[in-house]
């Protein structure tokens, strides 16, 4: 379907509650602007197919290029470079096999569109560090099919950008599929940060599990949506996520709404969420041992958003994000 022919979604909408389709969009909404070009360090060519949901049709007949990246027993890093004012592109993950891939996104566009459509048999951990330019514009789309006795980690630090707009779905499709999210968020400045997960149990026999820490400073603002989905006969599943928010100024919010749609009987599913101010207590601690304010801070925030990557069992995927966390924090604390 063409973008010009899907319906401009409403503020009612559960996906486009928070951040509407006219605020994301680069240009006047019922335009297709022409992309500059987003360079990719590694993948061939290939051609995907469209979509009938608004952001994902957008960002194809916008982009002007679409890689395909192939995975056995594979360990890959993938840099994306995003320049000018408006760039955009798509990449197709196929992986097999006991695999890992971490994607680094950088650069400094006014507005950058990614659309990532992958399936996974065997193993698969994958991260995406958001290393954007501050005023940057940022639209993901994942689709993500899940194959029998097979597994996909998600990982995603984004501390890059002015607005960020992510909408990742999995669907464990066979059974025995299973994954495991987490998402970490930094918001300073007046950051707008808006993470959408949907994650599907189609059949019986299946598992997930969604971890999203998100640590609000100055006027930022987070958002983190999450909808579990069992269908009906998808017994043996099991499911669960937590939301959890660390404000670091009066001004800062954070939104926080996960939801579960059961239609079997025989599962476990769980949901839960959670926002507070930081600890004084620990803040004092820490500066009694020699810290200054900042640091001490710093530290707090490391610790609460590693944790979300608990579940995340690949160690090169935790470390990667770890170190560019604390180069993004010691930027901060610098100046």
């Amino acid at each position: 379907m063409q973008y010009s022919e899907i319906k401009i979604p409403p503020r009612s909408d559960h996906l486009w509650r928070y951040t509407q389709w006219k605020r994301i969009h680069p240009t006047e909404v019922s335009e297709v602007p022409s992309a500059s070009e987003i360079r990719f360090s590694d993948g061939e060519e290939v051609s995907m197919k469209g979509s009938d949901e608004i952001a994902r049709s957008f960002i194809h007949q916008s982009s002007n290029i679409s890689r395909k990246i192939s995975l056995k027993d594979d360990e890959k890093t993938l840099g994306i470079r995003c320049g000018g004012h408006i760039c955009a592109g798509e990449l197709n993950i196929v992986s097999k096999g006991n695999s890992s891939l971490i994607i680094t996104i950088s650069g400094d566009p006014g507005w950058v569109g990614l659309r990532v459509v992958g399936e996974v048999e065997g193993s698969l951990s994958i991260a995406l560090i958001n290393n954007l330019a501050g005023d940057a514009h940022f639209l993901r789309c994942e689709d993500w099919d899940v194959g029998r006795d097979s597994t996909l980690e998600f990982a995603t630090l984004s501390s890059g950008g002015f607005l960020v707009k992510s909408d990742i779905r999995v669907d464990l499709s066979a059974p025995g599929s299973e994954t495991r999210g987490g998402i970490a968020t930094y918001g300073h400045d007046s950051r707008h940060d808006d993470h959408h997960v949907e994650i599907a149990h189609s059949v019986g026999n299946t598992q997930s599990s969604l971890v999203m820490h998100a640590a609000c400073g100055d006027s930022s603002h987070s958002v983190g949506t999450g909808l579990l989905t069992i269908a009906e006969g998808a017994n043996a599943s099991d499911a669960g996520q937590v939301f959890r928010n660390l404000l670091l100024s009066e001004k800062a919010r954070a939104d926080a709404i996960p939801e579960l749609e059961v239609l079997a009987d025989d599962v476990k599913a769980a949901h839960g969420s959670a926002s507070s101010p930081i600890d004084l207590k620990q803040l004092h601690y820490l500066a009694s041992r020699g810290l200054s304010p900042s640091q001490a801070e710093a530290m707090i925030v490391e610790g609460f958003l590693m944790d979300a990557f608990r579940e995340i069992k690949n160690q090169s995927i935790i470390d990667s994000l770890r170190t560019r966390l604390l180069v993004h924090l010691e930027c901060l604390i610098n100046g």
